[in-house]
């Protein structure tokens, strides 16, 4: 047998470790903060591209300027339904309790639809796996906001997006 397919198998396997080391040293790299001196207004929003995957949100940190409004692009690049929950941590607990009793018991298992009262401030959004959604919002004023998926196991492996508040 010739030593030709062992050696491309072993040229093959290196390759797609690499890429892999590769892609795990990237998804660590924070984003750059965007240009922010022009803050988004009600008639001209500045556009937020935020991608859902299996279990991180990308960019993290997302760059807000408190009393912008952002057109917020939305895809879930994941191979699950997953959920955007952006706000302060009042919505995000009301959120968080609603998927939770929402949800039969079961590790990992997808939410029925949950519903909240109104609660403040915030935006969430649900997509299944390859879904889209375009979303204007208002950043309010206040500080702490979050970002989460909060259907079951989600935030527990870890998508969980960070938020920086800056100034123009």
């Amino acid at each position: 047998m010739s030593r030709l397919p062992v050696l491309v198998l072993l040229l093959g396997l290196v390759a797609a470790l690499t890429l892999v080391i590769l892609g795990a040293s990237l998804a660590a790299v924070p984003a750059p903060a965007p240009d922010v001196s022009r803050p988004g207004t009600t008639e001209s929003p500045r556009a937020l591209n935020v991608i859902m995957r299996d279990y991180r949100f990308d960019p993290t940190p997302i760059y807000l300027v408190p009393g912008e409004t952002v057109r917020v692009f939305v895809v879930n690049a994941g191979l699950i339904e997953h959920e955007l929950v952006l706000g302060d941590p009042d919505f995000q607990a009301a959120w968080a309790n609603a998927d939770a009793a929402a949800t039969p018991p079961g590790p990992f298992a997808t939410a029925p639809p949950a519903s909240v009262g109104p609660i403040g401030t915030g935006l969430r959004t649900v997509l299944a796996s390859g879904a889209s959604a375009v979303i204007d919002y208002d950043v309010p004023a206040s500080t702490g906001l979050e970002l989460f998926c909060h259907l079951p196991g989600h935030a527990e492996r870890g998508m969980i997006g960070r938020v920086l508040l800056v100034t123009p």
